[in-house]
């Protein structure tokens, strides 16, 4: 990972909370009037109702690990590489790419999107 007085030395922070299923600290790195897209679901706009989102995810799950292997910068825009470990409520594991896109207001994420395809962690 980079420094954290980098821009992308939020990819720490970030994915920490992420991993610990902590959706209130994970809202809390986006804009009060962000917006957050995960794969082809509709995009949610608002910190509290994308904390909201997230934590409906989690429920759904019993853990997951993040590992970036890329990371990219232009100007206010970040994007980055990677694998998730899902852990489904059975207690088998998928491991899943990723790439994830920010667009950056000062210290926060103004826009999150990821790309993926989720299809595998709710297979049979």
């Amino acid at each position: 990972m980079h420094a954290a007085a980098q821009p992308e030395g939020i990819l720490d922070g970030l994915f920490q909370s992420i991993d610990a299923m902590d959706a209130e600290r994970f809202a809390a790195y986006l804009a009060e009037d962000g917006e957050f897209r995960f794969g082809s679901a509709p995009a949610v706009k608002g910190r509290e109702a994308i904390g909201e989102a997230v934590q409906a995810f989690f429920d759904t799950i019993s853990g997951l690990s993040h590992s970036v292997r890329r990371v990219w910068r232009e100007d206010n825009s970040l994007a980055f590489e990677g694998e998730v470990c899902y852990r489904r409520v059975d207690g088998t594991e998928v491991v899943i790419p990723f790439v994830d896109v920010f667009e950056l207001q000062g210290e926060l994420i103004a826009s999150y999107r990821i790309y993926i395809d989720i299809t595998p962690l709710y297979a049979l």
